[in-house]
């Protein structure tokens, strides 16, 4: 049987607004305390950087989305550079950014639906929040929420400097990407687009003692009932800075994800 939100157009956009208005409700009862001061002076510890390329073109990329992509990142930049995460608060993505409409400026891009490609207004901002997730994963801050579509693998890899598997997916606003500040530092995200590239820094007001690590294992290419899967280990590690010696090891995401691109942008050194 169909969901109600599969019967029609109409049907899907009114599931979208019950579920928009549910999650206003919840935040409104929450007790949370959410992020909103911003700062234009950078705090005095870096923690990471990371620059992320707005426009890909491998595979089958529609350069028009592409571009439209790169006009909302540009958008949605200012509304979070220099956001603050104080002790006790929550970073929360859709707050800061707002709905993404046509009246402010933004142009459809890219969105996935059920493993299927499609356009919409906003569509593409998840590469926002995966700059987020992956310098989050080098903090001490917890993702206290996060969605993802690591059941496919959508674009060949093309510079890539990030393992597969820690992607996110984002919608207006009940999926959202949110981090808590469960240290007593205060925390700062930089983020600006140049047209060319997402760039960020995650910031801190001290120290810490440890430096996290990202490293990707077993990764390769493999073919099962005439479908290509990527298969990979996304490990994070906790290293102490005086030391070096390793204090934890977790496995963050084991993806077996479907290859959405032609087989020719699979790297032949990588299949098993």
């Amino acid at each position: 049987m169909k969901r109600f939100s599969e019967l029609s157009p109409a049907a899907y956009r009114i599931a979208v607004e019950k579920n928009i208005w549910q999650r206003r409700l919840k935040d409104a009862f929450s007790g949370a305390r959410f992020a909103a001061q911003k700062q234009e002076t950078p705090l005095p510890v870096l923690i990471c950087r990371h620059n992320s390329l707005i426009r890909r073109t491998l595979g089958q990329v529609d350069m028009r989305l592409q571009n439209n992509k790169a006009v909302s990142l540009g958008l949605a930049a200012p509304c979070v550079d220099g956001i603050l995460i104080r002790p006790g608060e929550t970073f929360s993505f859709w707050r800061l950014v707002g709905r993404c409409t046509e009246k402010r400026g933004f142009l459809p891009g890219m969105v996935l639906h059920n493993g299927t490609p499609g356009e919409s207004v906003g569509g593409g901002m998840c590469q926002f929040t995966n700059l987020l997730h992956w310098m989050a994963l080098h903090s001490d801050l917890t993702v206290a929420e996060r969605h993802h579509h690591d059941d496919y693998d959508l674009f060949p890899d093309f510079g890539r400097q990030v393992p597969f598997g820690v992607g996110t997916s984002i919608l207006y606003n009940y999926l959202d990407y949110r981090l808590y500040n469960g240290t007593p530092d205060t925390w700062q995200i930089l983020v600006r687009s140049d047209g060319e590239y997402l760039r960020g820094e995650l910031r801190c007001s001290t120290q810490p003692d440890h430096v996290w690590h990202i490293c990707c294992e077993e990764e390769y290419f493999s073919r099962e009932n005439g479908v290509w899967y990527r298969n990979n280990r996304v490990i994070r590690r906790c290293v102490d800075r005086a030391t070096g010696n390793e204090r934890s090891r977790e496995l963050l995401q084991a993806p077996h994800a479907r290859v959405c691109y032609d087989e020719q942008y699979i790297d032949p050194k990588k299949i098993r």
